[in-house]
């Protein structure tokens, strides 16, 4: 089975997760990425690698790049690796402490914490529990740019929790829109039990 995916003029992550969804649908065969920067090119042989396929790079011309993965040949990874990787993920709690991602340009952090929260709505396992406190909050909250993924994940039976201390105090409690009010106790409580936790401020 020969599957090709033209993923020319889309902007990371979605060349690598147009990749993944097809890679996960086969369970032997060859799938063929066609991306157009080396960026792209970069990305999607780095996600063939952490899943172990074979991949070869073919630059046609300037901007135009076919990135053939080969499934069912030559994997690496482990299937004890695999059963580790399924475990952590059972418990994940993902913490956003801001409403952007990183340090440095606010207008730059606020496109991360997009794709970011885009990516996650495409990769499963999902997490188990969203954690969302101090400027994080405004995430949950109308006028939010990723509420409908917020909400998409919640629709997927993903825990979604806002800090009732910081929503008072950003005077956003009326204006919550998905998820539920939470205490720091609670907080306390899915940071401590989880298998894996990652911040995201």
């Amino acid at each position: 089975m020969k599957i090709e995916i033209d993923a020319r003029g889309q902007v990371c992550p979605k060349p690598v997760i147009m990749t993944k969804k097809e890679l996960d649908k086969i369970d032997k065969g060859v799938v063929v990425t066609i991306v157009d920067n080396e960026v792209a090119v970069g990305n999607v042989s780095k996600l063939a690698n952490s899943l172990g396929y074979e991949f070869k790079i073919d630059k046609k011309n300037e901007d135009e790049y076919y990135i053939t993965i080969i499934k069912g040949e030559g994997e690496t990874h482990l299937g004890e690796d695999k059963e580790s990787k399924k475990a952590d993920s059972d418990n994940l709690v993902i913490v956003f402490s801001s409403n952007i991602m990183g340090k440095g340009s606010e207008e730059l952090g606020k496109i991360l914490i997009k794709s970011f929260m885009y990516t996650l709505t495409e990769s499963k396992p999902y997490p188990k529990t969203m954690l969302f406190f101090n400027s994080g909050v405004y995430l949950t909250c109308e006028g939010s740019e990723v509420l409908e993924d917020i909400k998409k994940l919640e629709s997927e039976g993903v825990e979604i929790l806002s800090c009732g201390t910081c929503l008072d105090y950003y005077k956003l409690k009326e204006k919550l829109q998905v998820g539920q009010i939470t205490n720091m106790y609670t907080i306390y409580e899915r940071i401590k039990n989880a298998s894996n936790t990652v911040t995201i401020g």
